[in-house]
């Protein structure tokens, strides 16, 4: 009977992901905080539309990575 390993390939994939989520969660609220601290700028609108859609990157990131992670070691 063969025992079951961790892929290893996909396990570095699902790191990458991570990689990529936590990069996010940062850059995300410093947009978004660069936006609020300056409302008078033209700019506002834009930044404070990336920030919000980099945050949403990293918990999509966070879910996809978590998830190759558990598949790269209960899946066959």
């Amino acid at each position: 009977m063969e025992t079951k390993h961790t892929n290893k390939k996909v396990l570095v994939e699902g790191l990458k992901k991570m990689g990529i989520s936590l990069l996010c969660m940062f850059l995300g609220p410093s947009l978004i905080h660069t936006a609020f601290s300056n409302q008078e700028k033209p700019l506002y609108i834009p930044i404070l539309i990336l920030g919000i859609l980099v945050a949403g990157c990293a918990v999509f990131f966070a879910f996809r990575g978590l998830k190759t992670i558990l598949d790269s070691m209960f899946k066959n």
